[in-house]
């Protein structure tokens, strides 16, 4: 059994318009969302063996937050550069290469191309995964190379507007 959680990058700031795409931080919301939705993660009993992250500031900043929150040691989380922005494609060689001894992966990107993962994995469609939206998929599987399309079973998907009326996306 192989378990993934995709997490898209909380809300981040397009204030400094001198700051390149990949550096740009959270912000306010992103802030407080972030470690609002690593509590609901961790009350659904969620711990992964593996946490990957893009190597951008906001989705790094974001996996940060979930580890502490869900006791993981923040030296370990894993950064990849092929995660920043990445097509469906290179998500789907992504996760086949990830090692067979971790069960539970939570991999932090951007989208559109987490909800095409999603949605690729999933016969259950999402039309948008929202920042700091969180979709949790179980394959019947023993290696991460044997996930294929339509085969993921969605346990459950969560995003912060199901608890916070300000949330826009």
């Amino acid at each position: 059994m192989k378990n993934l959680i995709l997490v898209r990058h909380a809300k981040s700031s397009w204030k400094d318009t001198l700051l390149n795409d990949h550096d740009r931080t959270l912000n306010k919301r992103g802030e407080r969302d972030a470690p609002f939705m690593a509590k609901v993660l961790k009350k659904r009993k969620v711990t992964p063996d593996l946490i990957v992250t893009s190597t951008a500031t906001r989705a790094l900043s974001t996996a940060k937050i979930f580890a502490a929150e869900l006791e993981y040691k923040k030296q370990l989380i894993e950064q990849s550069k092929h995660l920043y922005l990445a097509d469906l494609d290179a998500l789907m060689e992504f996760v086949t290469l990830l090692p067979d001894e971790k069960s539970t992966v939570a991999i932090f990107g951007h989208n559109p191309g987490i909800t095409w993962l999603v949605n690729f994995f999933s016969v259950t469609v999402i039309e948008n995964m929202p920042t700091c939206g969180i979709c949790s998929l179980r394959f019947s599987v023993n290696n991460w190379k044997e996930v294929s399309a339509k085969e993921g079973q969605l346990l459950f998907f969560e995003f912060p507007k199901l608890y916070f009326k300000d949330s826009d996306d």
